[in-house]
């Protein structure tokens, strides 16, 4: 049994591993995929102590860290239910995980049963941060990964010398329509608001950029992605009622984040956001269950 299990790859996982090897306890960090969206950011200039960094080179300063402690990290786990057992201790059970059984335990309607667990655990830290939010626009499930992308770092370089759409109106599209800069043809802006909403320095960079580089398109709503095997174009409309379409072989949606905060017991107290609720402490409503990060 563990003394913590921290669930989570990124920045607050990290300090939680940190923290708990030194205090000499007995954990273990599980997660997807290491970095989180720290690993999906482009440049990174507000991280005390770096200058100007990135996404990648950050998170494998995260790793290295807790490889220095010797933390034992399993990637490739996908947590699917945490759930508090009878004597205290937390069962965790993955998507993919070797379910050893725990006999005698209440199931979620009450009977007696089998409670399958991968990890257990005295304490565990949710630390499994955000996923990108979707526009809910017709097309976009069909288009996702034929043009349609949440993820700029991964996929802009995919579109060297194309013209792609930037689809949001903070950091994230903001960040995301510069990248394009340097790599695409041309960036459309498709913003919902009449101003951006993120660091002014990100701001000025962005709308001093030629015109026939970049346009942004403000107060309009995105409707529809269309295309044929791959995307070809994004429909809007404006406040006149009228629907327009740009041509763009590649669309990137940047438009919040949703906590993944799914996996954690249903008597959680959650904001209306779908955020765990803490105290100073970290600690949540039900004791032994912490939250860090974004979740």
């Amino acid at each position: 049994m563990l003394d913590l299990l921290i669930i989570g790859g990124s920045a607050a996982a990290t300090t939680a591993g940190i923290y708990g090897i030194r205090r000499g306890l007995n954990l273990k960090i599980i997660t997807k995929e290491f970095g989180g969206e720290v690993a999906t950011s482009g440049e990174i200039g507000n991280w005390p102590g770096d200058g100007m960094t990135d996404g990648i080179t950050l998170s494998d300063k995260f790793k290295n860290h807790l490889k220095y402690y010797k933390v034992n990290i399993e990637e490739g786990i996908e947590v699917e239910k945490i759930t508090k057992q009878e004597d205290g201790t937390f069962c965790v059970s993955t998507k993919k995980g070797s379910n050893v059984g725990m006999a005698g335990e209440k199931m979620a309607d009450g009977k007696e049963g089998v409670l399958k667990c991968d990890y257990v655990a005295k304490a565990v830290i949710v630390a499994t941060g955000v996923h990108p939010r979707e526009l809910g626009a017709m097309g976009e499930k069909e288009f996702r990964n034929k043009g349609v992308s949440y993820c700029s770092t991964c996929d802009m370089p995919l579109f060297t010398s194309k013209t792609v759409a930037v689809i949001g109106g903070g950091n994230s599209a903001l960040e995301s329509a510069l990248m394009g800069v340097d790599i695409a043809k041309k960036v459309y802006v498709i913003n919902k608001n009449p101003g951006f909403k993120g660091d002014e320095v990100l701001i000025s960079k962005l709308t001093s950029q030629p015109k026939d580089k970049v346009e942004i398109i403000y107060e309009v709503d995105t409707k529809e992605f269309v295309g044929d095997k791959f995307l070809t174009g994004v429909k809007y409309s404006s406040k006149d009622g009228q629907v327009r379409e740009i041509k763009v072989e590649g669309a990137f949606v940047h438009i919040g984040m949703v906590p993944n905060s799914q996996i954690v017991p249903e008597n959680v107290e959650k904001n209306p956001f779908g955020e765990i609720k803490v105290n100073v402490r970290c600690e949540t409503n039900i004791p032994g269950l912490y939250a860090a990060g974004d979740v």
